[in-house]
């Protein structure tokens, strides 16, 4: 019979697992592309209650596990129609990552990504290169529009009658 008696103990473990974390997510980048053998390995969120039961600690993931894939299905539906597509697939990761290990390691990877590719971004010479680009892109579908409306008037393509 559990008389709650260990719960300090768990309370200790979960501070030093996120000590753990706070150290992983300061260190250098080695340290956050392999874990180290000593780390705890992912620790479920779940209540300390639910944990207690196997079936019902199996019932939460399920759960967790399908609002997780509901959002994600949502942003991948928003990717096509209005909404914040992305956003809403990373969130359902994030939710997938409170309980599964694989998610957590996907979404700090990605977060990894983001943040490389935000840094890249900002490079001045990425930057400039950018809006060179993009310049040359609008220059060249000016020109193209232009050369249309001269050949055509404002005429529908599919409207045309002399070809």
């Amino acid at each position: 019979m559990n008389t709650g008696s260990d719960h300090g103990t768990n309370e200790s473990a979960a501070e030093e697992s996120a000590a753990r974390a706070t150290e992983a997510a300061e260190g250098t980048e080695a340290a956050e592309g392999a874990q180290a053998p000593d780390q705890a390995p992912h620790v479920s969120k779940a209540p300390a209650f639910i944990k207690a039961s196997k079936g019902l600690h199996l019932s939460w993931q399920v759960g967790v596990f399908v609002v997780g894939l509901a959002v994600i299905a949502a942003g991948v539906a928003m990717l096509v129609l209005p909404g914040p597509g992305w956003v809403a697939i990373f969130a359902g990761l994030a939710i997938w990552a409170t309980e599964f290990a694989w998610a957590h390691l996907v979404l700090r990877w990605t977060k990894r990504k983001v943040t490389e590719a935000a840094q890249k971004a900002l490079d001045p010479k990425v930057r400039r290169r950018n809006i060179i680009l993009t310049s040359v892109g609008l220059v060249i579908a000016g020109a193209l529009i232009g050369f249309y409306l001269w050949k055509y008037g404002l005429v529908l393509p599919w409207n045309l009658k002399d070809q």
